[in-house]
């Protein structure tokens, strides 16, 4: 089983020495930092245990077409599970992300080293729930989906119930079911309370940060699993959040969570949450994957110093 190859690699990976903690998010003492610094910081998904590194792979750019565009994605995907990382998400809304994701996989080999994640639909009336479900499972070359995932709501009381078959059948490991916008709060909370779901994927960011007033408090609650959609901005995106800090030396806090990088320092406040399980940034180059997946290891920020971090930010010019 794949849940089985994943947690037994993540437990190796993270070894003896500090495994529960990192498991736990809590940072690490400095003494106990040296001995765990290359290991991934792990989260347990609530409904099984099953661990999964906090930094995953976002992959809405991945919809391309040539082999030239195609070889610096190729190596994302075979260098991620080296630097300690497994999620891959994607859509069926993202241009021909599924099929390139699916082909690439297949031709490195390494689908039991990748938990893989994909949403149905996100627009237009589905005919045939089902049929939009085998779809995905065809582009991505998967029998097993380990997270089947309701695009921003679209359609969810009627998918559901497939939703529901296909985690009994065993072909869908997961069933979650994702937002990008706060318009949808008030209708995504009651959805969360409605059905009975894994995991959640919602927008969350140092920039964007109304999320944590109820989502994640909820998903804790019920005991769902949670994955963070666009960790470095919100509103304005992620252009927008790194020019604000734009020529700022790290201060010096960064060097208390092992933060080498303000890519790292976002990340970090976003998984530091108790709620989350993992950060889904998109990245098509690998020094950016390299960058990302740093911060899934070493310390994290206590709640204290996620309270000044965002007080630094908060005090940031727009």
């Amino acid at each position: 089983m794949i849940r089985n190859t994943l947690k037994r690699r993540a437990f190796l990976r993270a070894g003896l020495t500090g495994s529960a903690a990192l498991a736990a998010g809590v940072a690490m003492p400095a003494r106990a930092f040296a001995a765990t610094q290359r290991e991934p910081i792990l989260r347990p998904i609530p409904a099984s245990g099953e661990l999964l590194p906090v930094i995953g792979l976002g992959t809405n750019a991945y919809g391309v077409d040539t082999e030239e565009a195609k070889a610096p994605l190729r190596e994302v995907l075979r260098t991620m599970p080296g630097l300690g990382g497994s999620v891959v998400d994607t859509a069926e809304v993202y241009g021909t992300s599924e099929e390139v994701i699916g082909e690439l996989v297949a031709e490195i080999g390494n689908r039991d080293e990748l938990f893989i994640a994909t949403k149905t639909p996100i627009r237009g009336e589905i005919p045939d729930v089902q049929a939009a479900i085998d779809d995905c499972f065809a582009k991505l070359q998967v029998r097993t989906m380990d997270l089947l995932q309701v695009h921003n709501l679209h359609e969810i009381d009627r998918q559901i119930p497939y939703f529901l078959r296909m985690r009994e059948s065993g072909r869908a490991r997961y069933i979650g079911a994702s937002t990008s916008s706060a318009q949808q709060y008030t209708d995504f909370i009651a959805a969360m309370r409605r059905h009975p779901l894994d995991f959640i994927q919602v927008n969350y960011s140092i920039d964007d940060r109304d999320s944590a007033e109820e989502i994640l408090p909820l998903a804790e609650e019920l005991g769902m699993a949670v994955l963070i959609n666009m960790p470095f901005g919100g509103r304005r995106g992620a252009a927008s959040t790194f020019s604000r800090v734009a020529n700022r030396p790290l201060p010096d806090w960064a060097g208390d969570i092992d933060a080498d990088s303000w890519a790292q320092v976002f990340l970090k406040y976003v998984v530091s949450h108790p709620a989350v399980t993992a950060a889904i940034p998109g990245t098509t180059r690998l020094s950016h994957l390299r960058d990302n997946q740093a911060a899934g290891h070493g310390r994290l920020p206590d709640p204290a110093l996620r309270r000044e971090i965002e007080r630094y930010w908060d005090t940031l010019e727009a």
